[in-house]
């Protein structure tokens, strides 16, 4: 959530152009949809873009991770193991 605030507030600073999209929604969700902006003062439009940046956050992290398992199966990049990293930073995994 934190990232999608990032991105939210990154982009209300930069104001470029912005497109208007529009989506039809089941009505039990645009129910939600409203519920929530009444109970958060904040805007329908506000809550859409807000969800649609942290979907597309997550798909770029499922991405990212695909790709990077893809690399470990490949032989193209390593794992370590969690008692190195952990010996490296002074922690014990055993407390």
């Amino acid at each position: 959530m934190k990232r999608a605030l990032h991105w939210a507030k990154f982009l209300e600073k930069r104001r470029e152009r912005q497109i208007m999209l529009t989506i039809h929604l089941p009505e039990e969700l645009e129910s939600q949809l409203k519920v929530l902006a009444k109970a958060t003062g904040k805007t329908e439009a506000h809550h859409v873009k807000m969800a649609i940046i942290e979907c597309l956050n997550d798909l770029a992290d499922a991405y990212i991770a695909e790709k990077r398992l893809e690399d470990i199966r490949a032989g193209r990049a390593k794992t370590i193991p969690l008692e190195e990293i952990l010996s490296h930073y002074g922690l014990d995994s055993k407390a």
